[in-house]
């Protein structure tokens, strides 16, 4: 069950010297993507590709980056259906080389930098075809062929359509990218785009590689433009971008890691996640939980669900009562005596299946903010920025510590982990905001590190659950 608790949180908490800001969220089920044609190459045989990637939905081929003049002469980087292994195909003609890993990439916690190199001219078969995977070089193939001396390449081909996140016609990608390079006309090495960390030296981050030569087709996306998500920052032509909106520009990204729903983490009813696992979508009868891909056992941290129509709860639960929700077919969040919802219906707050007066109804289209106190054990809630008076009511416009709390000491003691998380059944729908939201937003409201972007502003000391504030702020 991949999560990040303190201590994992790996390249986001790095001292990197250079620092992400955006990435763009793919979201299959919209087939997004974006693509251009190229001109005439540098080097049709010699070129790379760099990308730092976040998975969100697994099973079905995803396209990373894609190239060909038709459904049989084509190059191809993608996630593979059964098996979550990364591919590297290139099929000129006759020949076909390909390297497919034995590594599985299932993480929807994690950022991976993939670094792919095209070399047919290379005068050693096993340099024609690379893939880098967090810096180091692959060599642990499940499939291994290589391109033949001065095979052709139908990405980076003069006229030919280069695709990130669509194939021929479908195998859309599902997560984030950021940082993507492509450079022809060399054959680089994942040292050219990113470091290990000095003082963590298994920790692999990137760097600034803006000043690299790009050739005639080269390109350099940084996504900071959410109105042209496909600028080339490089100053070539922009890609042009497919059921793509501003709205997908996100701030998660490999420099600092937000929480999202966690699809890993399935329950006996599992909900459809979409838009990078911020939207969690029931149909039918039972409960359908949903947790944060982080957790945290102190600091004090800050997030916001955005209801659609349907029965829900909203809250926490600990570590271990997770696994005892997910185990169980139809628990709800609150049923158990680690874990605590709110409920739609009234505002009440449940443990352990005991209701407790608290706010009251919070209808369709509402946000519930959650301020959770994890070193004094108290939580706060509010909708639509009013916070609860603690008896009944959402009816106060300042955050007022010690009004309106909710004791968690039983809930998660001394030394457990708690996370977000919600319960819904019937057909419904809840769109969780870490920090990094899946919808439009009205104001925009950062915490106190600057990081996060919230409909209303979170309490002072209230911060958003990323791998920054995890590395500032504990956790």
């Amino acid at each position: 069950m991949p999560f990040i608790l303190p201590g994992n949180v790996g390249s986001a908490t790095a001292a990197t010297g250079f620092n992400v800001d955006n990435s763009v969220r793919f979201n299959s089920a919209d087939s997004a993507s974006m693509q251009k044609d190229a001109a005439a190459p540098t080097d049709n045989n010699k070129w790379t590709f760099s990308a730092w990637v976040k998975r969100s939905k697994f099973g079905g081929v995803q396209e990373i980056f894609y190239g060909e003049a038709n459904s049989t002469n084509y190059c191809t980087i993608r996630f593979n259906d059964a098996d979550n292994t990364l591919t590297f195909k290139n099929r000129p003609g006759s020949t076909t080389s390909t390297l497919t890993t034995s590594a599985i990439f299932k993480d929807p916690s994690a950022w991976y930098h993939l670094v792919v190199v095209l070399d047919t001219s290379n005068g050693t078969a096993a340099n024609r075809d690379i893939i880098y995977i967090n810096g180091v070089r692959e060599t642990n193939y499940g499939l291994e062929s290589h391109s033949g001396d001065g095979d052709a390449c139908y990405i980076n081909s003069d006229g030919d359509a280069m695709k990130i996140s669509k194939g021929n016609s479908a195998s859309f990608f599902d997560g984030y990218m950021a940082e993507i390079y492509f450079i022809d006309g060399q054959a680089l090495a994942a040292s050219d785009f990113g470091e290990f960390d000095d003082d963590s030296p298994t920790i692999w981050k990137p760097i600034d590689a803006s000043g690299l030569t790009f050739g005639n087709n080269g390109f350099y996306l940084d996504f900071k433009a959410s109105g042209n998500l496909g600028n080339d920052a490089n100053g070539g032509t922009d890609l042009t971008e497919t059921n793509l909106a501003a709205v997908d520009q996100s701030t998660d990204t490999c420099t600092n890691n937000f929480a999202t729903f966690n699809p890993i983490y399935k329950s006996a009813n599992q909900p459809t996640y979409t838009e990078g696992n911020t939207i969690a979508t029931s149909s039918g009868s039972g409960y359908r939980l949903s947790f944060s891909t982080i957790a945290a056992s102190t600091g004090k941290w800050y997030a916001e669900f955005k209801r659609g129509a349907g029965e829900m709860n909203i809250g926490i639960s600990s570590l271990n009562d997770a696994e005892t929700l997910f185990n169980v077919t139809d628990l709800y969040l609150g049923e158990t005596a680690k874990s605590l919802g709110i409920a739609y219906n009234d505002g009440d707050y449940i443990i352990g299946g005991s209701q407790t007066a608290y706010g009251a109804v919070y209808a369709d289209g509402t946000t519930l903010g959650i301020a959770l106190d994890l070193t004094n054990k108290k939580l706060y809630a509010s909708k639509n920025g009013a916070w609860s008076n603690g008896s009944g009511a959402w009816d106060s416009a300042t955050f007022n510590a010690g009004t309106g709390d909710i004791d968690i000491s039983s809930v998660i003691p001394s030394g457990e982990y708690a996370y977000f998380g919600c319960s819904n059944t019937g057909t419904s729908t809840v769109s969780a905001n870490f920090g990094s939201p899946p919808y439009a937003i009205s104001s925009g409201n950062a915490d106190g590190n600057g990081f996060g972007n919230f409909e209303y502003a979170p309490p002072s000391g209230y911060f958003a659950l990323c791998t920054k504030n995890l590395g500032s702020d504990g956790g």
